[in-house]
């Protein structure tokens, strides 16, 4: 028995009082509306009609079925507006997980300006450098850094590539020397940044040659921006995003070395947790996404 569609033969066997009338209103056969309230009857245990060559009614026990049956059905009825709308127009709060770094240098700054095109939207912003697991934290998207995803069961939409520059101050280049190779970093101060795929491998090419320089510096840490303070102070040399220093290379607070040679990069993605049936918050905002990122490129 397909209990639901039974339970919708019922109410409107009750309401139209003819199981005739509910054949034709339902569009089933007269065979298919008997076969249903048959199978229910049996299911709950209890005569739900009185039936008569004339007439038909509902019993005792089907008065209380019907008014228990029709608000369980009006309530899924509700549900499934309550759920369409939401689906149809961009409402309710939005949980998304971000980098710190990232968000702070190239996307904070445009956020105000969506939320004002969607009024009926809440945007809960987690800003956090680690790798958040999506769906038991409860988050509706994700920003994520990586040279590739290890989590097959997410959709990913790439965004952008963050180009990384190998740079320090030019009071560090004063003090310890500008490294003429990659292999020469290995006596240099280098600043790591801990949760990058390439934290403790540098990877330069020129050419058809590739240098992979492994590291291990006197500081590590889990934020681009600490990696950013320690480059202005002098303190070491760092692999970091272009994007996240382009002003202090501007500005001559930094300055690059190994020109000549291409370094790591880091894919940005976003992240969800399904394509199909994709809410229309994580659509726009995915759409937004794209269109902020692209016009970065």
């Amino acid at each position: 028995m397909d209990q639901m569609t039974a339970l919708r033969v019922f109410r409107r066997a009750a309401e139209l009082g003819s199981f005739a009338a509910a054949s034709r209103d339902l569009r089933l056969s007269p065979a298919a509306v008997s076969k249903n309230i048959s199978e229910l009857e049996a299911h709950v245990g209890a005569r739900l009609f009185h039936r008569t060559t004339r007439r038909m009614s509902l019993t005792e026990a089907g008065s209380v079925y019907y008014e228990r049956v029709r608000g369980v059905l009006d309530d899924l009825a509700d549900a499934d507006r309550a759920l369409g709308s939401m689906l149809d127009s961009p409402r309710g709060r939005l949980r998304v997980s971000a980098p710190m770094t990232l968000t702070l240098t190239s996307l904070s700054g445009a956020l105000p300006s969506f939320l004002e095109r969607y009024p009926e939207l809440a945007l809960d912003l987690h800003l956090d450098d680690r790798r958040v697991n999506i769906v038991e934290e409860g988050f509706d998207l994700a920003l994520r850094g990586s040279d590739k995803l290890r989590d097959s069961s997410l959709v990913a939409r790439r965004l952008t590539t963050l180009t990384h520059v190998l740079c320090a101050s030019p009071s560090y280049f004063e003090r310890y020397g500008e490294p003429a190779s990659p292999e020469e970093l290995t006596a240099h101060r280098c600043v790591q940044f801990s949760l990058s795929d390439h934290a403790n491998t540098w990877t330069f090419k020129r050419g058809k040659r590739a240098s992979e320089v492994a590291v291990d510096g006197p500081y590590k840490v889990t934020s681009s921006i600490a990696v950013r303070d320690a480059l202005r102070a002098g303190y070491g040399i760092s692999l970091i995003p272009k994007r996240y220093v382009i002003e202090d290379l501007r500005a001559g607070r930094l300055r690059t070395a190994l020109d000549d040679w291409s370094c790591d990069e880091t894919r940005i993605y976003a992240v969800y947790p399904s394509r199909r049936y994709l809410v229309s918050k994580v659509r726009v905002f995915l759409d937004f996404l794209i269109e902020h990122f692209g016009e970065e490129l």
